[in-house]
């Protein structure tokens, strides 16, 4: 059924979205899964999946990578709400704020791996500190491959330092799109300010939260530059494992099954945020 009062507008508007969809995301996504279902030779075959399921670092590499997510959305989403709820505030200087929060937007997920790297290594900023302090007689040597605990903790800090803004911008906007007259209402039946976020902003923020979780979560899956700026081959990924067998092994079946893992657990975590936050309108449906 057409929308009432605008004829046809709002599916000519979406053309432009749908042509680019189809050539930069539903044509490689086909074209990776038909990679990933095909041996060497071109035929059909369940080969390249099956040896990316038998491959010695796959399981590390799934679990490094659940791992990571695990530990990285949930410290993302405190801090992005509390710099999210500071800039709604509208303190003085506020708007300073925002800017400084945003800054770690302008750095790249490379940059950001080599910087966390210079703290963390052994003659780097944080032995330099705890030396000077008395607190070691010695560099420790925090990045060792024999010690995943250290290398998991710095991409952890790494993405939460560098991605947090993407999160924290998102919720700014669900902020500000929230009538103050909810929050007033709040105020004049005496609502703390835990029970105004818990019974106020939360439930109003959900497709904020739900954009915002979404866009995070498949970025987390996709994670790289800063595991290997970070810990190179010290720690696997899913995404370092496609790379892998593409540049280092030759394969682009097996590679072609990393990717298409990836992508499947990205859409099971989008439809699972998309059932445990439904919106107003989805819960009306």
């Amino acid at each position: 059924m057409r929308a009432k009062g605008l004829g046809w507008a709002p599916y000519v508007l979406l053309i432009p979205s749908l042509v680019y969809m189809a050539f930069f995301f539903a044509a490689p996504m086909l074209q990776s899964f038909g990679l990933a279902f095909q041996d060497r030779a071109g035929d059909w075959s369940t080969v390249s999946v099956t040896r990316m399921l038998n491959d010695a670092q796959f399981q590390r590499a799934l679990l490094t990578t659940l791992t990571l997510l695990v530990l990285v959305i949930p410290i993302q989403f405190v801090l992005a709400m509390s710099m999210a709820l500071i800039i709604n505030a509208r303190l003085k200087g506020s708007g300073l704020w925002l800017y400084v929060f945003a800054l770690p937007l302008g750095v790249s997920e490379l940059a950001a791996g080599i910087i966390w790297y210079s703290i963390f290594t052994e003659r780097g900023w944080l032995n330099s500190v705890l030396t000077g302090l008395g607190i070691l007689e010695r560099p420790y040597i925090f990045l060792n491959p024999q010690e995943p605990f250290w290398l998991i903790l710095a991409v952890v800090l790494a993405e939460a330092w560098r991605a947090t803004a993407i999160v924290m911008i998102i919720l700014v906007a669900g902020l500000q799109s929230i009538p103050r007259d909810y929050l007033e209402a709040a105020d004049v039946f005496g609502a703390t300010t835990w029970q105004k976020i818990r019974r106020v902003i939360l439930p109003l923020l959900r497709p904020s939260l739900q954009t915002a979780l979404i866009l995070r979560t498949i970025l987390a899956f996709q994670v790289f530059a800063t595991v290997i700026a970070i810990a190179g081959r010290g720690l696997n990924v899913l995404a370092a494992e496609a790379y892998r067998w593409y540049g280092d092994l030759r394969d682009i079946h097996v590679a072609a099954s990393y990717a298409g893992l990836i992508l499947l657990l990205s859409v099971m975590a989008t439809i699972l945020y998309l059932w445990l936050l439904p919106t107003r309108e989805e819960q009306l449906a």
